[in-house]
């Protein structure tokens, strides 16, 4: 059942959460005692910030997903070093003559280094291997993952030019590198074949499978040994802490330390380890607040016909593991068994179009609009439509807006490493005054027990919570949301990226890992930012979650 009740213990009048200026600062500090006077680098495909063409004019775009909303704040604390792909029509003309550009652009706190690919080679690296092969593979969404050696071979190319940028931009200094997602799973080996002494750590931002999963892709021994060449690999869960375990035990001939959570493969240890991901305040984004936030609401209410009912919400980029054709079906057969909803409630969906040069992402974008159409054929009337489908790149004071206007915010995953959709819409809701709707497959359920939780395969149940929602007294949604605040403000991306240098930390610069004999928790000496719930180093056991 999705009727979960809010916590009963009350909250305390202490507010344990640090100021957002205190937590900057207080990570800022303690990355530069972690990274010992070296540079903190970041590689990651997609760049914090994007230049595209409009009107034959370079305008600035951050781009839609987790991975830039967690990692942005945390280098414009820190400083350092950004490299990513360059994917923008007007990325070149921004950048200098190797790629280069600080950002952000009004305030620049960091460097961006662009890697430059050719279209063949974003086609077979990133479209083909990378999101046809490995996301399919590892979300339990019912897509069958498609794989060709040429882009294996585009794959292997496109890590290697990755690696070789960092080096470049490293030179013979010291650096602890993140490397971010399954687009680079081979780059932590190629880093420390060159540069044995740096410490490099990897976190996967989505779920990991199991071993008989995994088994599908052709090249899993090398993705493995290629991960392995980092000094701490992260995951969002211990479950997939475990599946993880289990994949290496099973196709690796490599020593486990279950213990410890720990991988030795040609003298070499890697430690695993969760570390929840998380998102900063919105005050920290510059988004309008007062009459000016007053004012964008307002305007967005008129244009898109929202006056007088109440608003529902979801933010994603357009992907077949979010769940939206299961919430557009649920919203259909809510106005179909509550009637008294209809033309007092209206559902808007924010979607970002994503990787549309995969065939099977536009006919998604294609089954959202007709299925849009159909229920709002169905339902509506001369002056309501039920659901508003807004198809476009969204920025952020554009989402803040939509998030602060919305008594309920949908998250419908079928599987999700973690969602910060969730977590984002908890951060806007100052007034502790809204309701989340999250599905049970998306990691943020394990931190956020008091949304509404639900099978989004379940559409009576998906129907029924949205009516909870629409239906719950004030005091309930506050209570509920009281709890889900207190939770995102302790356990904040500051948090999350101290947990992360903290362990990475620990780690011995010769390039093998130390493992402590007590099993202790690493983070017994992390910077005063409370200790974290699941988060890193505190769950050992193989089946703990």
């Amino acid at each position: 059942m999705f009727l979960i009740p809010p916590s009963i213990d009350p909250l305390s009048d202490k507010n344990c959460a640090i100021p957002e200026p205190e937590r900057l600062e207080t990570l800022r500090r303690h990355a530069i005692d972690c990274l010992h006077g070296g540079q903190l680098v970041v590689v990651s495909n997609r760049e914090p910030y994007m230049h595209v063409l409009r009107d034959g004019k370079p305008r600035m775009i951050v781009p839609a997903g987790g991975l830039v909303t967690a990692l942005d704040p945390v280098l414009q604390a820190c400083g350092g070093l950004w490299v990513a792909h360059g994917a923008g029509d007007a990325d070149r003309q921004t950048a200098d003559a190797r790629g280069r550009i600080t950002v952000p652009p009004d305030d620049a706190r960091y460097t961006l280094r662009r890697v430059w690919l050719s279209r063949v080679e974003e086609q077979g690296y990133y479209y083909g291997l990378a999101n046809e092969g490995l996301w399919p593979l590892c979300h339990l969404a019912h897509e069958r993952p498609t794989f060709r050696a040429s882009d294996w071979e585009h794959y292997v190319k496109a890590n290697r030019r990755f690696a070789d940028t960092v080096l470049d931009e490293i030179g013979s200094g010291d650096a602890t590198v993140l490397v971010q997602d399954y687009q680079l799973a081979l780059v932590p080996q190629l880093l420390k074949a060159a540069r044995p002494e740096i410490r490099v750590g990897i976190f996967w931002h989505i779920p990991w499978p199991n071993p008989e999963a995994f088994r599908i892709c052709p090249w899993r021994a090398e993705i493995l040994q290629g991960m392995l060449g980092a000094d701490l690999v992260g995951f969002h869960l211990q479950q997939y802490c475990n599946n993880f375990l289990d994949t290496v035990d099973r196709m690796v001939e490599a020593r486990l330390d279950w213990d410890h959570f720990a991988v030795e493969l040609k003298g070499h240890t890697s430690l695993v380890r969760p570390f929840p991901i998380s998102v900063e305040s919105w005050a920290e984004k510059n988004v309008p607040t007062g009459d000016a936030l007053a004012r964008q609401i307002a305007g967005f209410k008129e244009q898109h016909k929202l006056e007088g009912v109440q608003i529902a919400v979801g933010v994603d980029r357009i992907d077949y593991t979010k769940g939206l054709p299961e919430r557009f079906r649920a919203v259909g057969r809510f106005l179909e068994k509550y009637p008294q909803h209809r033309e007092r409630f209206t559902f808007v969906q924010l979607g970002a179009p994503s990787r549309t040069h995969i065939r099977r992402y536009r006919e998604h974008i294609a089954e959202l609009e007709t299925l849009a159409d159909e229920i709002n054929w169905k339902f509506q009337t001369d002056t309501w439509k039920p659901i508003r489908f807004l198809v476009a790149h969204h920025d952020g004071p554009v989402v803040h807006a939509f998030l602060k206007m919305a008594s309920t915010c949908i998250v419908s995953s079928l599987h999700d490493g973690m969602n910060l959709v969730a977590k984002e819409y908890v951060a806007a809701k100052e007034d502790c005054d809204g309701m989340l709707i999250l599905s049970e497959f998306a990691g943020a359920a394990r931190e956020l027990s008091d949304a509404l939780i639900i099978n989004p395969y379940d559409t009576e149940q998906f129907a029924d919570a949205i009516r909870y929602a629409a239906e719950m007294d004030r005091d309930e949604r506050c209570s509920r949301m009281e709890h889900m605040r207190r939770q995102v403000e302790e356990h904040n991306v500051y948090r999350w990226a101290a947990n992360f240098l903290t362990d990475l930390a620990g780690t011995r610069a010769s390039g093998s890992s130390s493992i402590r004999s007590d099993g202790g928790n690493s983070l017994a000496h992390a910077p005063n930012m409370s200790s974290l719930e699941s988060g890193a180093s505190e769950q050992r056991a193989r089946t703990g979650e």
